[in-house]
C-alpha cells in the first residue's frame, strides 16, 4: 500500500495541502509538526521541514522511521538555471546533487558525500512519470526533467549561478531537494523532487521571488496533488 510522504520547506508551500487533508492528525516531531490524514483518497503524511538541508533531512529520516511512508515527494519552489525554464514552468527531478559538497581535494567528484558511490541521487521513475504528467496538465509545455542542485545558500549573483550550472548541469537551485533525495537513497525509499520556478537565480532574483513565491508554490501543491489522486487511483 502507498503512503506518500511530502515535504515542503515553508508554510507557503504545505498549506493549499493542509487545506485539503482529511482525517488529519497532528504530531509534533523535532520541532515540525506531521499532519496524517488522507489527501485526494491517498494516505499520506505533510510536513513543513524548514529552510535547509539539515531541517529537510531530519523530517525525511522521521517520515521514513516513524511514519512508514513508501514514497517522498518534495514540492517548493526553486531558482532557474536555465535561460529556457521561466517564472511558473516546473522542474521535475531526474536526479539531484549538491552543489556546495567539495571533497575533490581527496580525488572525490564534485558534490560526492565520502561513502557514496556517486554524486547524484537518482528519483523514481514512476514519481517522475506521474509528476511530469501532472505538472504539464497544470501548465501544459512549461515542465522539464532534470536535474535539481541543492545548497544552503539563496543564490542570487550570476557568477555563483554560473559556477553551480559548470559543476552541475543543473537545471534549477534551491536548498533541501538534494537532501531529501540523498536521505531517501540511503533508505531505499523511492523519491521526487518537484519544483516550480520563483526567479532567475541571478541579479533579479531578490526582485522576483517575493513576487512570485506564493503563485509558483501554489502550482506546485496543485501539482503534488494530483500525483497523490493518480497514486489513489491505481
Amino acid at each position: 500500500m502507498i503512503k506518500l510522504g511530502i515535504i515542503g520547506a515553508m508554510e507557503t508551500e504545505v498549506r493549499l495541502l493542509l487545506q485539503h487533508l482529511e482525517g488529519t492528525q497532528v504530531t509534533q516531531k523535532a520541532g515540525s509538526a506531521f499532519y496524517e490524514g488522507k489527501l485526494e483518497g491517498l494516505p499520506v503524511v505533510v510536513v513543513q521541514c524548514g529552510v535547509g538541508k539539515v531541517n529537510a533531512a531530519i523530517c525525511t529520516q522521521i517520515l521514513i522511521d516513524c511514519f512508514g511512508v513508501t514514497h517522498v515527494l518534495n514540492t517548493g519552489i526553486a531558482g532557474s538555471l536555465c535561460a529556457q525554464l521561466d517564472i511558473g514552468d516546473f522542474v521535475v527531478s531526474q536526479d539531484a546533487m549538491y552543489h556546495d559538497f567539495d571533497c575533490t581535494p581527496f580525488g572525490y567528484a564534485p558534490g560526492q558525500v565520502p561513502g557514496m558511490k556517486e554524486p547524484i541521487y537518482a528519483a523514481d521513475d514512476r514519481l517522475i512519470a506521474y509528476a511530469f504528467s501532472a505538472a504539464e496538465a497544470e501548465n501544459p509545455g512549461h515542465t522539464r526533467i532534470g536535474r535539481v542542485a541543492s545548497g544552503d545558500q539563496f543564490v542570487c549573483r550570476k557568477d555563483k549561478k554560473t559556477r553551480i550550472i559548470d559543476m552541475t548541469g543543473a537545471l534549477c537551485t534551491e536548498m533541501e531537494g538534494a537532501a531529501i533525495a540523498h536521505t531517501a537513497t540511503r533508505n531505499s525509499v523511492p523519491f521526487v523532487i518537484l519544483r516550480a520556478i520563483s526567479d532567475k537565480a541571478d541579479d533579479s532574483a531578490e526582485m522576483d521571488y517575493p513576487t512570485f513565491e506564493d503563485i509558483a508554490a501554489h502550482r506546485c501543491a496543485c501539482v503534488a496533488m494530483a500525483v497523490a489522486k493518480r497514486f489513489a487511483e491505481e
